[in-house]
């Protein structure tokens, strides 16, 4: 197994619960022949550990080096050896190699590799992906929507929750307004919210159409997003608000939450299986690299799709290693929702040109075999 560490920088500041993050560190990770019985071709994946998300760097790399021998050959249960829990990205970045080196030797893409795996049907050839649009003023918000639409989206994501609730209010109605109704919109809070905030931006959402409110509590209410999807948050507090002016046609107080909740920061802090089992979610946002690679990633999707609750595929600003596995395990669930893979342009530079870029609001998924043929050899 080899190591081959990269850093690189974002276009701007990340800011994290733990800090503004700059730069995006981590490893590539490369398996061969001579690693392991059964390996006939190269297969390349990356462990990017990013804080609040999955292990720290230097746990990472000795996760990593702990699974191979003194000559640097992978021990034979070296990915069992990984913990998802505690070092996801090591994880992810081996699950990856071994998952691209099989499906190379197979002839095969990964995603038709890991679709098989499951029993799925055949993936997609493209996966839709939504635009993200960040803060500002409506007019501002609204024109950054509406340039999205013009280069081929039709779902876009607002970032809310760094404003007043009248302000987002103000800029999600100035964004559905200048869209239609023919364009699906997303908000993410990524838990700004209390219970009593997020309960009357529900229901001041709910005349705008979203497709779903984004983390509106913070990471570890479960208990609070349960009782949003419910309706029974902020109850008490509706009377009160009637007596204001109804600014903005809200929907009944007897209706369950108007708008869909997804979570995403929530996984980061308990699994999928307490989120599904407290009802927190109508939609989960799975990240590969914080789950533990795309096997992972694409058992999680199946296990909430088979709850009821839709997931949608997206990275942690992965470079394009990472990425390209990331579409292609969004390729493998049947019927994806748009998925937040459009993130490229977060990267200041990146390790190799991109196989899959987004065009018209969806991303082309490699059919060569492996991650994308010999996209990649020159990192192998």
């Amino acid at each position: 197994m080899r190591l081959r560490p990269f850093s690189l920088d974002l276009t701007s500041p990340l800011g994290t619960a733990r800090g503004a993050i700059t730069e995006r560190e981590g490893f590539l990770v490369g398996v061969g022949p001579d690693d392991r019985a059964g390996i006939s071709v190269p297969g390349l994946g990356e462990a990017a550990p990013l804080p609040g998300w999955t292990e720290s760097r230097s746990a990472c790399e000795s996760a990593l080096r702990g699974v191979a021998d003194d000559g640097g050959a992978l021990v034979d249960d070296a990915l069992d050896r990984l913990d998802p829990g505690a070092t996801p990205a090591a994880r992810h970045g081996l699950a990856l190699a071994l998952a691209d080196a099989a499906a190379r030797g197979e002839g095969r893409s990964l995603a038709a590799r890991l679709a098989a795996d499951r029993g799925l049907p055949t993936p997609t050839e493209t996966v839709p992906v939504n635009a993200t649009v960040g803060d500002g003023d409506p007019q501002t918000t609204a024109a950054a929507a509406a340039r999205a639409v013009a280069e081929g989206f039709d779902c876009v994501k607002v970032k809310v929750g760094a404003r007043a609730l009248d302000a987002d209010v103000e800029r999600l109605r100035a964004v559905r307004e200048a869209l239609g109704d023919d364009v699906a919109l997303r908000a993410d809070a990524n838990g700004a919210w209390d219970r009593s905030t997020a309960r009357e931006a529900l229901d001041r959402f709910a005349p705008l159409n979203l497709a779903y409110v984004e983390q509106p509590l913070p990471a570890e209410d479960l208990a609070g997003a349960a009782a949003l999807r419910s309706g029974r948050e902020g109850r008490e507090d509706r009377e009160a608000r009637d007596d204001r002016e109804d600014r903005d046609d809200r929907a009944g107080d007897d209706a369950d939450a108007p708008v869909p909740i997804a979570l995403d920061e929530s996984l980061a802090r308990r699994d999928l299986d307490a989120v599904l089992d407290a009802g927190a979610a109508d939609v989960v946002v799975l990240k590969p690299m914080a789950l533990g690679g795309p096997d992972r990633a694409l058992a999680a999707a199946a296990t909430a799709r088979a709850a009821g609750v839709e997931p949608v595929i997206t990275t942690t600003i992965d470079a394009v290693v990472a990425r390209t596995a990331a579409v292609h395990v969004a390729a493998a669930v049947p019927e994806v929702a748009p998925c937040g893979l459009a993130t490229a342009s977060l990267l200041d530079e990146d390790l190799a040109p991109d196989p899959c870029p987004v065009a018209d609001g969806e991303v082309a998924v490699p059919d060569a075999p492996g991650l994308a043929g010999d996209a990649f050899d020159g990192l192998r």
